[in-house]
């Protein structure tokens, strides 16, 4: 048995590409995506048919290049997420703009329309994850959609603030982002970190706890993985999502691996449940000098990708209203 078969056994394992090949490979049972990976994936020539759809989709919008550039980019997500749930047996996560991390009502307006995308093309809203940042304008915005039956996976989590106020909200899914975590504390140390100290293994196992003990919906999706010791160290965790680089690894490594992660465990650990207002929930993520960074850095870099894809649309959208 290799490492990967038997983690499935414990833990969903949901591939971090926008690669569709890639995905077919792995059989994974979800799938997520960004706009980096997009972006990666658009200048692939077998799916340019795709890039060529969302182009000439964008140019009937009308309106101003900022109009046509949006609409050609939620096209893009949306006809890449509907080629992937085309091969996997359960659901894509399909991004909102970092730019709107601060912008509720925006983020709300977005994601309905990608859903509305979504249903146009006769997909399920159920198999449809809208990705949002864990601000916490992201997070009261993903507690009214779910109130409407759109489900939502909050990523750019650090702190256990953060993941406290998405279990109270009700939202569907958070991704702590293990790696980059790691990356931080390293950075600080100045010097690797052993497993079984690593502070992103430690953040997960914290919150997956902590919502098995209150009887929290909320899945836990470790994501952003630096190395498999971090992915088995976690394994009974809800989901955990996987790049295909650690993915081949796995696959690749004989081996067994037994949950850390389990409910009954989980509820005999010790501690308080917490509330979370604004006023809380803003001290307490501000008090994790690590999470403010990375988010704040994370936000950026997100929208970063997003204006490389937005450039990359503009020009397709142009080439589009020369044919």
């Amino acid at each position: 048995m290799t490492v990967l078969e038997s983690l499935k056994k414990y833990s969903v394992v949901v591939a971090d590409t926008g690669d569709i090949d890639t995905i077919a490979i792995w059989k994974p049972q979800d799938a997520t995506t960004n706009p980096s990976l997009l972006y990666s994936a658009a200048q692939r020539p077998e799916y340019a048919h795709l890039v060529g759809a969302a182009a000439e989709y964008a140019q009937r919008q009308g309106g101003d290049d900022a109009t046509r550039s949006e609409a050609f980019i939620d096209r893009l997500f949306v006809s890449f997420g509907c080629e992937i749930l085309k091969v996997i047996p359960g659901r894509v996560s399909t991004e909102v703009d970092a730019r709107l991390s601060f912008d509720k009502e925006g983020t709300l307006r977005k994601a309905r329309r990608l859903i509305q995308l979504y249903e146009n093309e006769g997909i399920s809203r159920e198999r449809v994850l809208i990705k949002i940042a864990s601000t916490w304008e992201g997070i009261k915005a993903a507690e009214e959609l779910e109130l409407q039956g759109i489900h939502c996976n909050l990523t750019l989590l650090f702190s256990f603030a953060q993941a406290i106020a998405c279990a109270e909200a009700g939202v569907t899914l958070i991704s702590p982002f293990v790696g980059r975590i790691y990356d931080w504390h390293k950075k600080e140390r100045g010097a690797d970190i052993p497993i079984e100290e690593d502070p992103g293994v430690a953040s997960v196992v914290r919150i997956y706890n902590y919502f098995k003990k209150f009887n929290f919906k909320t899945k836990v999706m470790g994501a952003s993985f630096r190395k498999v010791d971090q992915i088995t160290r976690l394994a009974g965790c809800d989901l955990l999502t996987i790049s295909p680089d650690l993915l081949a690894k796995m696959e690749n490594t004989e081996g067994e691996v037994s949950p850390t992660l389990t409910v009954d465990a989980a509820r005999k650990t010790t501690g308080e449940r917490i509330h979370l207002d604004e006023k809380t929930f803003r001290w307490m993520h501000n008090e994790d000098a690590m999470a403010v960074e990375k988010l704040s850095d994370g936000i950026r870099k997100f929208y970063g990708d997003a204006r490389k894809l937005e450039q990359h649309s503009r020009t397709r959208v142009r080439q589009a209203a020369l044919v």
